[in-house]
């Protein structure tokens, strides 16, 4: 898997949580704070970015070992999360709060143009889109995706 070119500023060190380990954690229903990662070693980050997490096998497997390095870091394992059946990411319609945000950009897109879209591509706009999120890598991940 490859990394956003968004995510370029800090997918060297991997000194914060780059989009494909967020979209794992949220298929193995693991709520990973930054504090958490940050006490993972190099290699077990890059472990984590690189470890599949499709198959349902690769999904217990992930969490498993997530659970067991944040155990071994922090003396207790991480908050788990819901896991949601058919995200918004895995839907060919645009979701309010990315349609928002494109809205607030001055840009308008289509759901067919959405449609378009991986759901890697789909997921980051959705989690670049929250209203708890810094959204500084919005602008670039449109630009990135050709959607600007």
């Amino acid at each position: 898997m490859t990394f956003f070119q968004f995510e370029s500023d800090f997918v060297q060190s991997l000194r914060c949580i780059p989009m494909q380990v967020r979209y794992k954690l949220d298929t193995c229903g693991v709520k990973l704070k930054l504090e958490h990662w940050n006490h993972f070693s190099d290699a077990e980050r890059q472990e984590l970015v690189e470890r599949p997490c499709e198959s349902s096998a690769e999904v217990e497997a992930y969490r498993n070992h997530l659970q067991s390095l944040v155990t071994q870091h922090q003396g207790s394992p991480a908050k788990m999360l819901s896991i949601d059946e058919q995200p918004d990411w895995k839907k060919d319609v645009i979701p309010e709060q990315v349609a928002s945000k494109i809205e607030e950009c001055g840009v308008a897109i289509a759901d067919e143009q959405w449609a378009t879209l991986t759901p890697m591509q789909r997921f980051a706009l959705i989690k670049l889109s929250r209203p708890s999120h810094e959204n500084k890598n919005f602008v670039p991940a449109l630009q990135e995706f050709h959607l600007l």
